[in-house]
């Protein structure tokens, strides 16, 4: 069911996002697909909205059949999901693999059912409400179709970002009934998906059973499938606030915040704009759907470790009234807005005009049972963890995270470099037209939903793709671009490990990211070569290009509680000397072009099953259940000696160290 695309790609203006990427698709006829549709708000209660979140136990079915096709010929969204054959409970959010102790299902690849009956509120369906009600899926990875009391309401193609469906029409039709939300998810990978992968069937009768199939990656981590965050319902007024979109600059000691709302159901209507401090005290009006708020001797939004008091925010109240066929409407929506600006020069990263370095971590949304799942006690254990380790920034390696865990950074000041799904592109036939429509529109879908975030200070189109291949540079090229062109205030940049010489992506981005493994995958053991090696790569990237360097990428497999001396690999002496070795270049680069080190990981991770794994890639810092390494004693000296060089640290921050 996932469909298979040839693509023309042309570029159309569009109002705020500079162009519109409109895709010629063949399927038995032509058609036009585009982005989802609408802003991307994240869901709040307000007085004028309602949400009732449908976390908890579904029914779940994986589809079997050899074809894998069973669940959409015998129709399985028509009736109870549990009338057509057997049916577990499975939480959500949560990845679907580990839950059960059956391994056919933790590696199951192709359409797996979710389904889950809720009441509606009354008041939110009446036919006079004057209320849409919206269902909203988190993530589900990697396709989802969706219906609604066995009528289709959904589709999405792409893991990691949110999607919706307006439903009021819907149950109303039934509204003494309970609503049944059927979803069904389909983890498969081909070669035009983000990530990209292939399907093997293995045809020796003699080997493997008929019908037998793997799933093939270029990425190393596992691919959990599911419902990973959470879905809920929602309601807005008729009319309502679609979007809002919001840019801050910071000049002559005013804060200015530039706003565009995109207002649906009217177009007559008045907005009604206030800008609140934490106080709750108003220090900024406005009206109208577009304009600028001035904030006098504003409070900046700061990088922990920067600032006595980081991840300041703001928040803007919007205030809609509309008239429609006599009848009142009201909706009220509050954005948190950070006061900040980003630069990049050809040495520098600059946060509010003063020099930026990252000194932070790689991470992943990985946990024991619960995969990708969003689970709260865990984003508030790895927050403090980052805080104690001195760490301010981290890459959403190798995908969009979580928005509450974006709401977070946001919150704490820790800066972000938000990556799409772009890992694993390493065969010419990912580089086409349909990949790269794809590709566009995930972006789309991801700066939409993440622009107006102060701690997003930079966007990742991909990750260790074959970025010498010849496709490579015209899509590099065209990706790079059409971002810039959907947020022109944010550098844009993608992770290579590809040849200095040959990489064809690198002329277009802002900053090089680069990930090196030497002694480890290169000269495994050789402890000797790392500074020569390290050096050499740093030379070369900024003799070509002039740009500021991020160390992306760099770390050892370590098994906690392994030891040798001397340092021998997997060793936790080995992986504290290696990052000894590596900081040691980085002391004397830094003091020209680099911006930042970035390890991999911050904590061990689940991958497929290799035999270079043993359960999972152990990279990490932290174990999988977040127990430090020694390593993560070298590290965290290490940052906050790098915090305290700054001389921007008050003397509390600065003592608390030591505590």
């Amino acid at each position: 069911m996932i469909t298979c695309w040839y693509a023309e790609v042309r570029m159309v203006t569009m109002g705020l996002y500079g162009y519109l990427v409109v895709l010629t698709i063949l399927y038995a006829e032509v058609v036009r697909v585009y982005a989802v549709e609408g802003g991307m708000l994240y869901p709040k209660e307000s007085p004028s909205r309602e949400l009732k979140e449908l976390n908890g136990i579904w029914s779940f079915r994986a589809d079997v059949s050899s074809s894998r096709d069973e669940g959409f010929v015998e129709k399985w969204y028509a009736n109870p999901l549990a009338e057509s054959g057997p049916v577990i409970d499975m939480p959500v959010p949560a990845s679907f693999n580990d839950i059960t102790q059956e391994s056919q299902l933790r590696d199951f690849i192709g359409w797996v059912w979710y389904e889950k009956e809720v009441w509606i509120p009354r008041q939110w369906i009446l036919s006079d409400a004057g209320l849409r009600v919206v269902l909203r899926v988190g993530s589900a990875h990697y396709y989802a179709v969706v219906w609604v009391n066995g009528e289709q309401v959904a589709k999405h193609e792409g893991g990691h970002l949110p999607f919706e469906a307006v439903i009021t029409e819907v149950i109303q039709k039934n509204p003494s009934e309970p609503c049944r939300i059927t979803i069904a998810v389909n983890n498969t990978l081909n070669l035009h998906t983000l990530p990209p992968g292939t399907i093997e069937y293995m045809t020796n009768k003699k080997r493997y059973p008929p019908g037998y199939f793997v799933q093939n990656i270029n990425f190393d981590f596992f691919n959990y499938a599911g419902l990973h965050r959470p879905v809920l319902l929602y309601t807005t007024p008729l009319i309502y606030i679609d979007d809002i979109t919001v840019t801050t600059d910071y000049t002559d000691g005013t804060g200015v915040i530039n706003f565009q709302l995109s207002i649906k159901g009217s177009s007559e209507f008045s907005l009604n704009l206030k800008l609140y401090d934490k106080r709750r005290k108003v220090v900024a009006t406005g009206s109208g759907a577009t304009g600028q708020l001035k904030v006098p001797d504003p409070n900046l939004w700061w990088p922990y470790l920067m600032h006595g008091d980081p991840g300041y925010l703001y928040n803007l109240e919007v205030h809609l009234t509309a008239k429609c066929n006599g009848q009142a409407f009201e909706d009220f929506y509050t954005l948190p807005v950070g006061i900040r600006t980003v630069q990049v020069t050809d040495h520098q990263f600059l946060i509010n005009g003063k020099p930026f370095y990252f000194h932070g971590v790689n991470k992943h949304e990985d946990a024991d049972v619960r995969g990708k799942g969003l689970d709260w006690p865990l984003i508030v254990k790895d927050f403090n963890l980052l805080k104690w380790l001195g760490a301010n920034s981290f890459r959403t390696s190798h995908y969009p995270y979580a928005e509450e865990i974006m709401d977070m950074c946001d919150k704490l000041g820790i800066v972000v470099i938000d990556e799409c799904p772009g890992v694993g592109i390493k065969l010419p036939e990912s580089f086409g037209n349909e990949s790269l429509a794809h590709h566009l529109i995930v972006m789309e879908e991801l700066v939409r939903r993440d622009k107006n975030r102060p701690s997003v200070v930079m966007w990742s189109v991909a990750n260790e793709p074959a970025s010498e291949l010849p496709p490579a540079e015209y899509y590099f090229k065209t990706l790079i671009r059409y971002t810039k062109a959907l947020d022109s205030t944010r550098p844009v940049t993608f992770v290579t490990n590809s040849d200095f010489s040959k990489d064809l992506g690198a002329p277009y981005v802002d900053v090089i990211c680069v990930n090196s493994y030497f002694s480890w995958y290169h000269d495994p053991g050789h402890l000797e070569v790392i500074q020569l090696q390290l050096n050499t790569q740093m030379e070369n990237w900024n003799s070509l290009y002039k740009k500021p360097i991020i160390q992306s990428e760099y770390g050892a497999d370590t098994i906690p509680g392994l030891h040798n001396d001397p340092p021998l690999m997997f060793t936790e002496e080995y992986q504290k000397i290696v990052l000894q070795l590596y900081h040691r270049v980085f002391d004397e680069k830094r003091k020209d072009y680099v911006i930042g080190e970035l390890i991999w990981n911050f904590a061990d991770f689940m991958t497929a099953q290799t035999t270079t794994r043993v359960v999972g890639n152990k990279k990490g810092i932290f174990t999988r259940q977040r127990q430090p390494k020694a390593s993560a004693f070298v590290l965290r000296d290490r940052y906050w000696k790098l915090a305290n060089e700054t001389g921007l640290l008050p003397q509390w921050i600065k003592s608390g160290y030591n505590l």
